[in-house]
């Protein structure tokens, strides 16, 4: 029994992504680069990505 995936590109390196079914909203990483996107639409299995911007800690030093 075939497993379903979703597809997507890295809008950062271009790498296409596939990955488990996953819904609006939720978060993943690039394998490739890293980056932490978030899927901003799914749509007939096909994943829009948005790079999250990503706040580092400022420890006062």
């Amino acid at each position: 029994m075939p497993t379903a995936t979703f597809t997507g590109t890295c809008p950062e390196c271009e790498t296409d992504l596939t990955v488990p079914p996953i819904v609006q909203g939720e978060t993943l990483s690039c394998p490739e680069c890293m980056l932490t996107l978030r899927v901003e639409e799914v749509q007939e299995g096909r994943l829009s990505l948005q790079m999250v911007e990503v706040q580092l800690r400022d420890w006062g030093q």
